[in-house]
């Protein structure tokens, strides 16, 4: 079930295109072809914008969301196993974050953990959003909740600062689409239902339906601030 007017009721109309090409296709205009004699060129066209008003995808995003939209309309049962189950967490982060793991692989919660580590022997400080139903579907967490490796700021996260280097990585996840406003700073925007997490720990509501806690870790050099959104 979709709900009307958010992302993914509108990402439906992506089922009727079997592949980016014929996507391409739909936004190409017949005066296209006749003036430019390829539709290659057309289609070039049309990926850059210039054949519609709203928003054109780019080839990951189109495959992406359409990826999205059938396992939502077209659901294949796949079990899953929790793998925080059997497993004693080590230290509060992980505790709350097993709280949070099945919630999160039902999609019935949303997690985004913010990370702030130091690393004494390279002598650097990097920090990231990090979108924890994402990083559930692409690593191993066993490791984590046993405490046998931290939970540390990758690259291709929601939202990744290298201090030093003054560096900034952001990426489009399966749930977030980071943004970053003039005034308000780094927003995190819910491809689902379209609601927006503002990560300004001065704000005091940090959106709607999302709630904010600030934990201590002594596994992490500094707190740790979860954002969870239903």
């Amino acid at each position: 079930m979709t709900v009307i007017g958010t992302q993914t009721d509108s990402d439906r109309r992506l089922l009727n295109f079997p592949n980016y090409e014929e996507y391409l296709d739909s936004l190409v205009i017949p005066a296209d072809i006749c003036y430019l004699r390829s539709t290659k060129t057309a289609r070039q066209l049309a990926e850059l914008g210039y054949r519609c008003t709203g928003e054109t995808l780019n080839e990951e995003s189109f495959y992406r969301r359409l990826r999205i939209v059938r396992d939502l309309l077209f659901p294949v049962h796949r079990p899953y196993v929790l793998t925080s189950e059997f497993v004693s967490p080590a230290g509060r982060l992980m505790e709350e974050l097993a709280l949070r793991e099945r919630a999160n692989r039902l999609r019935i919660l949303s997690t985004i953990v913010f990370v702030r580590r130091f690393r004494t022997k390279l002598q650097f400080e990097e920090s990231a959003y990090i979108d924890f139903s994402d990083r559930l579907e692409t690593e191993d967490w066993l490791p984590y909740y046993r405490g046998e490796k931290k939970l540390s700021p990758l690259k291709r996260d929601l939202a990744y600062y290298h201090w030093r280097m003054g560096r900034t990585c952001l990426n489009e996840t399966r749930n977030y689409v980071p943004i970053v406003d003039p005034k308000r700073g780094l927003l995190l925007k819910n491809i689902h239902d379209r609601q927006v997490i503002t990560v300004d720990p001065v704000v005091t509501s940090p959106g709607v339906q999302t709630t904010r806690v600030r934990i201590h870790c002594p596994f992490y050099e500094h707190l740790m601030d979860y954002r969870f959104s239903r």
